[in-house]
């Protein structure tokens, strides 16, 4: 067979795979004389090229596609391979800026920690193992979340309502319209006037949640409960403090037709308006009670144990909103949208960074705390503005003002100016009592997660006049929400045996023998 374009012939290169002997191979049969020489035809040629294509099918695109990822995980194995190693030759040397800066508290943290290696296989190195082992757990509790959020059982969000005005109102000398409501008996009646400030994210609606009006009868009680500036029905206050917190609370007693001394009543944030009103307009309040009071927790007059205790209780959540209030108020409105605002109802304890109790997880669960909460922040976003929250939130941790010292019953001496002084030289010096000369009582579940009892040590230490009442196994909702005991307790501490209504021959209010004796007792104490 002839050359073709230059190339050999295959015999030729079949001679070229042999080893030399020496032996010129001539294309002559070695050995086997009596067989013809062997030749390839092209048809045979043509059977053997067939034969191979059979066996050797051509790759499809998906094996394509595999055969190039598979090339590119082992670039990115050999890459983070060659990652590895910079890192561990520039990073983690001893001489690295890193490891001369956490080394130290990294050791101390993995000696500590050291312990847990005894839960791993003797053969597992725990540098490798519990990475590994944190990451699986993240993946396991993402998927998990993953698939509780398509639970059949949890129960559609509800969206927010708005309801038609419901609103008694009166015009403030300011011009500004209070809300208000009044529930138990007439004006006329009233052997009591009790009116109640709302606490935040609440309206006036609240009051007493759950009271029964059978029970305001019985002690011949006038409830009266208004909305704060900008909250419900009530109009904003361009610049509210609790100086005009507690003239509101004054102008809404004479508009109403209250006489005589009237009670206030506060719970939990609710209180610091209570406060207000014990310290600006101490001439007509009669008494207070305060559930669960909120004080400042930023107040100068805090020990170093008092306010430890207080803010170890909080929730990191609820810190930080504090912080805001303080610093930078304007930023809460950034998370009143998302929560409150957003138009749809949630989870209290979630909504106002709040842990709760055994107690309160089983009285929020139901369904008629849940209506009357739905109710109520209905009420109290009504004019959907976030200025009155933010108000509100930065009154809690700002300066009031005055300190809760200033209500305890004490002598006050009028010796300033030069004529008073010269006078006082020669004489006693003329003095009236000051403070607060009611009775206080407070009532405070020892199991309440949302205002510390810390903060009632706090106040039993400046006010050791005020008269506190524990509450075991009670927490911050479950002391007051829907507690008809809870309610009968605290009238018959205030107002002593249930007297029903006034009658025509009665004169006026009267208050319980054990006030009385309260009241007397704390003025003879100051003057002694």
């Amino acid at each position: 067979m002839a050359e073709v374009g230059g190339a050999n012939t295959w015999r030729e290169e079949l001679a070229s795979l042999v080893e030399d002997t020496g032996i010129i191979y001539t294309g002559e049969p070695i050995g086997f004389s009596s067989l013809p020489p062997f030749t390839v035809s092209k048809s045979a040629a043509a059977v053997v090229v067939e034969s191979d294509q059979e066996l050797q099918p051509p790759e499809s695109f998906k094996e394509q596609v595999t055969g190039f990822l598979k090339s590119w995980g082992e670039m990115l194995l050999e890459l983070g391979r060659g990652c590895k190693d910079i890192f561990q030759q520039t990073v983690v040397t001893e001489d690295s800026f890193i490891v001369r800066k956490l080394g130290g508290p990294v050791a101390k943290v993995s000696g500590r920690l050291r312990f847990l290696n005894e839960f791993l296989p003797e053969d597992r190195d725990p540098i490798h193992a519990w990475p590994v082992i944190f990451f699986v757990t993240i993946l396991a509790l993402s998927a998990l979340n993953l698939n509780g959020g398509h639970d059949g059982l949890v129960p559609p969000v509800k969206m927010v309502r708005v309801h038609p005005p419901s609103a008694s109102r009166i015009q403030l000398p300011d011009g500004r319209h209070l809300a208000y409501r009044e529930i138990g008996v007439t004006a006329d009646k009233a052997r009591f006037s009790l009116i109640a400030p709302h606490s935040f994210l609440s309206s006036r609606l609240a009051g007493i949640p759950g009271v029964k009006t059978s029970l305001l009868e019985e002690y011949g009680v006038r409830l009266v409960t208004y909305d704060l500036p900008g909250f419900g029905e009530s109009d904003p206050h361009p610049r509210r403090n609790l100086n005009s917190s507690a003239f509101d609370m004054l102008h809404l007693a004479d508009a109403v037709g209250v006489i005589d001394k009237f009670w206030v009543l506060g719970y939990s944030s609710g209180s610091m308006h209570a406060w207000a009103a014990l310290r600006y307009v101490p001439h007509r309040i009669a008494g207070a009670t305060l559930i669960a009071p909120m004080i400042n927790p930023y107040e100068a007059s805090l020990t170093k144990e008092e306010m430890k205790s207080i803010w170890a209780e909080f929730l990191p959540k609820r810190k930080i909103m504090y912080y805001l209030a303080r610093k930078a108020p304007k930023l809460l409105s950034f998370f009143y949208r998302r929560t409150f605002l957003s138009g749809k109802h949630g989870r209290i304890d979630k909504w106002m960074s709040l842990s709760l109790g055994r107690m309160d997880e089983i009285l929020t669960e139901g369904p008629t705390f849940e209506d009357f909460w739905h109710r109520d922040v209905e009420e109290s976003i009504r004019q959907g503005n976030t200025k009155p929250f933010i108000e509100e939130a930065a009154l809690q941790v700002s300066n009031w003002g005055f300190s809760l010292a200033d209500l305890q019953v004490h002598r006050k001496c009028d010796r300033n100016g030069i004529f008073p002084w010269l006078k006082s030289l020669y004489s006693q010096a003329e003095c009236e009592l000051a403070g607060f000369l009611g009775p206080i009582h407070i009532w405070q579940g020892m199991d309440d997660q949302a205002v510390p009892p810390a903060m009632m040590d706090h106040i039993s230490r400046v006010l050791p006049a005020a008269i506190i009442h524990k509450i075991p196994n009670e927490g911050h909702f479950s002391c007051f929400y829907f507690c008809d005991e809870c309610h009968r307790q605290i009238f018959s501490t205030l107002f002593g045996s249930p007297q029903g209504p006034l009658e025509k021959e009665d004169k006026g209010e009267t208050p319980s023998e054990g006030d009385t004796e309260e009241q007397s007792s704390a003025i003879d104490s100051t003057k002694k």
